[in-house]
């Protein structure tokens, strides 16, 4: 077995911390344990274990020209992240103390990227499945980054003392010790490829967490299909869509646009929500249907009560708009000279009674491409619903093609099934959506992946998805965390001994460079912090 270059470094710290930090006593012991030994306390428990010792020094030790290769293109890239996250914490801080305004890209980075994340899952309210996301994608990434400093450690012929699973507090994670008194006598560069090797492992662990969702599609385009349509996973009981649509329902229009992906559906919900201009004291929007004349004259006449048209029992206002121009439309006033022309043009109508009817005015974008925004006849008028302030008229359309009644009829048609027969059929239907548009997208489960064959799997590409976008996330937090000059993080130890390569200063000096930054970089580290926690509350 190939023997490691061994030689005295005084003044070394010895062990790592579990999180990542060197700090001069570790939290657990660095005696050797008993192969199942646990610790428990009223903040922290833990599990040890000695398994995989042997495995991980025989893969070391077998593989440590490789190994080394690996890790010193870590150690470049670890300092390479390390200058630019320190800057980056410096300019951050030097906003927070309004010393400049900042820049705009930064901006971008930090807030999108980095806080985003965690702004919008503290917006909303979180689940129990997303605790469970978080726990299982902090167990995944931290036990990355040990897998890091681990093979770093027993390619240079240094043996792990332990692994463990870890809880601090409500905190997952994972750790590995190594000999207090080999972790000493390495080489000062070997000591930094060791420091590095977990915020190297992260890192890379991103690129494959991205690069999977990106081709999860492709891997598994023979179980499911993709981008199609949205199916439905979940409609929870307080969403307005609930009893209109349920589990393995696929939403395929939207107002007659086709929805793909979440991105369109979220997109395409604003769009519509913001459709609608005001009148007098009313709001309409530019979608409208071609209502016979005949059926207007025969519906329920609206009643004006505390300066409001009303419709009775669950019928909706209505109006007619000039439908060569959509956004004109008679001024709804309150004054009696104007009420009766008004009566005239508002009438009540059931919302289901317009389904089917040809669509007019140009809020329906590619459903109506005539020059005139006008299918009407002479016998027709154009008519949209009024709506109340926050609320929005939609089409939605659906297909239930998981349903025994469809799957029957499709047996039936055969080779004569087709997905727009689906949607006219007991496989699917429209209904008309009245409500708070941006409620109601964000109220109901939608994946973009529908299963070939058995929907009882429909679940697993979206648990997938979610868990590779949460395990990037907190991946790369643990590396941008550890890439800082703070106390008890690897930040700290990769500074020391980073000074101790490449610079030329005395012990003395060096030790107050040390002190200095690591007190300096703590102190704007927590400034940043409050910054951030401001900013996912507000």
């Amino acid at each position: 077995m190939a023997e490691s270059n061994i030689q005295l470094q005084p003044g070394r710290r010895p062990v790592r911390r579990p999180g990542g930090g060197t700090p001069s006593r570790s939290l657990l012991p660095l005696r050797r344990v008993s192969r199942f030994s646990n610790s428990i306390s009223c903040w922290y428990c833990d599990f040890k274990t000695e398994v995989f010792n042997e495995p991980l020094f025989q893969f070391g030790r077998k593989h440590f020209r490789w190994l080394r290769v690996w890790f010193s293109i870590g150690m470049g890239f670890t300092l390479t992240t390390f200058v630019g996250v320190t800057v980056i914490m410096l300019l951050e801080s030097a906003k927070a103390l309004s010393i400049y305004n900042g820049f705009p890209w930064l901006n971008n980075i930090l807030n999108g990227s980095v806080l985003g994340f965690y702004s919008s899952a503290f917006k909303y309210s979180i689940s129990v499945a997303d605790i469970g996301y978080m726990c299982i994608s902090s167990i995944l990434s931290v036990s990355v980054h040990e897998l890091g400093h681990a093979l770093a450690a027993t390619s240079e012929g240094v043996p792990v003392e332990y692994t463990a699973l870890f809880l601090a507090v409500l905190f997952p994670g994972a750790l590995v010790a190594f000999s207090h008194d080999l972790i000493q006598t390495v080489p000062r560069v070997t000591t930094l490829r060791i420091y590095c090797a977990g915020i190297w492992h992260n890192a890379v662990f991103c690129v494959v967490c991205a690069l999977t969702v990106f081709m999860l599609p492709f891997i598994l385009y023979p179980l499911y299909s993709h981008g199609e349509s949205l199916m439905v996973l979940d409609v929870s009981a307080d969403s307005p869509l609930y009893g209109y649509l349920s589990p393995g329902y696929l939403i395929t229009k939207l107002d007659g646009n086709h929805i793909h992906t979440n991105k369109e559906w979220m997109e395409m919900t604003y769009l519509l929500d913001k459709q609608i201009f005001r009148t007098t004291n009313h709001y309409i929007s530019n979608k409208g249907y071609c209502v016979p004349n005949l059926v207007i004259a025969q519906s329920k006449n609206a009643e004006f009560i505390d300066n409001q048209f009303k419709c009775p029992n669950d019928l909706t206002l209505f109006t007619t708009i000039s439908c060569a121009d959509s956004s004109t439309v008679s001024d709804i006033s309150s004054n009696e000279s104007d009420l009766q022309l008004a009566m005239e043009n508002i009438y009540c109508f059931p919302a289901k009674g317009v389904l089917g009817e040809k669509k007019c005015g140009n809020g329906w974008n590619n459903v109506v491409k005539n020059d005139t925004s006008c299918s009407c006849t002479e016998d027709e008028s154009c008519s949209t619903p009024i709506h109340i302030p926050g609320v929005s008229w939609v089409e939605i359309t659906f297909s239930r093609p998981y349903s025994s009644e469809c799957t029957q009829a499709r047996n039936e048609m055969g080779s004569g099934y087709n997905k727009s027969w689906s949607e006219d059929s007991k496989c699917g239907g429209s209904f008309v959506f009245i409500g708070d548009m941006m409620s109601m997208s964000r109220s109901i489960w939608l994946t973009e992946y529908q299963p070939r064959w058995l929907y009882v799997f429909a679940y697993f590409p979206d648990l997938v998805e979610k868990l590779l976008v949460n395990s990037f996330h907190v991946s790369l937090m643990l590396a941008l965390l550890n890439s800082l000059p703070v106390y008890y993080l690897d930040g700290e130890s990769i500074l020391e001994v980073a000074l101790c390569c490449f610079s030329s200063l005395t012990p003395t000096v060096r030790e107050a460079v040390l002190r200095s930054s690591l007190v300096a970089g703590t102190i704007f580290w927590c400034l940043l912090f409050v910054r951030t926690l401001f900013f996912v509350i507000s």
